[in-house]
């Protein structure tokens, strides 16, 4: 019988013959996703996370999905520097989801990832219209030779931590409280492209990150920081579709301050979100435009000269 389902190991090398798992979204990899990481450390077994490829939310919902708080890529690598040993997606299509909870666990969980702890969140549900549950695990389990165990929901300040939870911080503008469930700085990551030049022509250059294939969940203008090979700098960053300019697709474009004009083109950089100035704006020609751009500037540079970056999750006023 053909397996209705591709697995693609990240990075890509031979799964071990025995090992914990976890599965899930992991959408942002927040505090909750990182705890339930660290509780898998005592077992001693490599550490491995399923997830999966479009989230399934976006094959059932299509374009009407909540936008994603992180790309496949950057949960690949905040998965690995949090502990996971190896990152495993799974391709989310049409078979994938009609897949019984028995036949996920016996084809997927123990022949294929060799499974012999699997943890799990509290409210985990798997299989066929969700009907596999933490009860058809343990049972599952016991058939099968592996542990399950059950991860206590994370709290903050007594609140659930979610990814549905930062991404309406997000949609807000509260940076500082995304970040705290985060456990760091909302980020984007991606490589620079060759925009218009438009920036430069105004007086601001800029290093462009387009958006149009991966909607973010909030848009404005920001103070942040990039980093990148060449260098980390302070930036004033928009998020937006540039309606002065008649924009018709999605970028983020970040002017470093006191960068010089290093060459940023092609390069992979990680743009951090920290402070929301304002919402984006349509002006009636570019003197207004130029005009609000040096006031966002400034506005940058006193947030950074009356914030300090405590760690590398906070920022505290001076």
């Amino acid at each position: 019988m053909t397996q209705p389902f591709r697995l693609y190991p990240l990075p890509r090398q031979e799964m071990a013959m025995a090992q914990a798992v976890t599965i899930g979204n992991f959408d942002g990899v927040h505090l909750g996703h990182q705890q339930l990481l660290a509780s898998m450390a005592g077992c001693g077994l490599p550490r491995a996370v399923l997830t999966f490829e479009p989230l399934p939310r976006e094959l059932f919902l299509g374009t009407k999905a909540p936008n994603r708080l992180s790309s496949l890529r950057e949960k690949t690598e905040a998965l690995l520097q949090y502990g996971a040993d190896q990152a495993i997606c799974a391709r989310f299509d049409s078979a994938l989801a009609a897949l019984s909870p028995g036949d996920f666990v016996e084809q997927i969980l123990v022949q294929r990832l060799h499974v012999r702890e699997l943890f799990v969140g509290h409210d985990f549900r798997f299989g066929a219209r969700r009907r596999g549950d933490f009860t058809l695990l343990q049972r599952m389990g016991s058939k099968h030779g592996f542990v399950v165990h059950e991860q206590a929901p994370y709290l903050v300040d007594g609140q659930r931590v979610s990814s549905t939870g930062i991404r309406q911080f997000l949609e807000m503008g509260d940076l500082a409280q995304a970040a705290r469930w985060l456990g760091r700085p909302y980020a984007v990551c991606g490589r620079v492209r060759r925009g218009d030049q438009l920036g430069r022509e105004l007086g601001f250059p800029t290093a462009n990150l387009p958006l149009e294939y991966r909607p973010l969940p909030l848009r404005g203008i920001f103070a942040g920081r990039l980093y990148s090979s060449l260098g980390n700098w302070n930036a004033a960053i928009s998020i937006g579709l540039r309606p002065t300019v008649n924009g018709k697709s999605l970028v983020l474009e970040a002017h470093c301050l006191d960068a010089g004009s290093p060459n940023l083109y092609g390069q992979q950089v990680r743009v951090e979100l920290l402070h929301k100035l304002r919402d984006e704006e349509k002006y009636p020609n570019l003197d207004v435009l130029i005009a609000a751009i040096q006031n966002d500037v400034q506005n940058v540079r006193q947030f950074f000269s009356t914030h300090i970056i405590e760690s590398p999750w906070t920022t505290k006023a001076l």
